[in-house]
């Protein structure tokens, strides 16, 4: 049995850079960035890329940034 990272294809629901910055309300080239850095997964179709809905919140669960108290 896959683990919940390894779901198959057919179940992954891809987004494209523009859904990812609005999803991260970021701009559109902070997400290019991300993929090209190797920071967040992405796979390319034609001249445009898709990115796994899972990636970007996996991503945004790591970078959370917590505030510790005093």
């Amino acid at each position: 049995m896959a683990a919940d990272n390894e779901r198959p294809l057919n179940e992954v629901k891809f987004l494209t850079v523009a859904e990812v910055a609005s999803v991260m309300r970021v701009s559109k080239m902070t997400v290019y960035r991300l993929v090209h850095s190797g920071h967040l997964p992405a796979i390319r179709v034609g001249r445009s890329f898709r990115v796994p809905e899972q990636a970007v919140h996996a991503y945004l669960r790591e970078s959370f940034v917590g505030v510790e108290s005093a």
